[in-house]
């Protein structure tokens, strides 16, 4: 079980890894905390000091088209925000 999805790169993300040193992924969605802070360390070798995760619900979609009504819905997603100890830090963009 893979825990670590891709990080999550947004004008928010990016502006909390200036400030707080905090950064945000994409987490498989049976991931705990613990398994989350374990992944991280062991993926860029720095000290996780918090670990805050979100659970994103699915969008539901309607549309209405010559065929007759189509739903949908996007994909659950949880999400984890990482806050590093201070002075370590995460380089992104270093691997793509």
């Amino acid at each position: 079980m893979s825990i670590l999805i891709k990080p999550i790169i947004t004008e928010k993300a990016t502006m909390q890894s200036e400030v707080l040193n905090a950064y945000a992924f994409e987490v498989n969605t049976k991931a705990n905390k613990v398994e989350i802070k374990k992944a991280v360390e062991a993926a860029y070798g720095v000290s996780v000091e918090k670990v805050r995760t979100i659970n994103v619900r699915p969008d539901r979609k309607t549309k209405y088209t010559k065929t007759g009504v189509q739903h949908g819905k996007t994909n659950a997603v949880k999400k984890a925000i990482v806050q590093l100890a201070e002075g370590e830090t995460i380089d992104l963009y270093a691997n793509m």
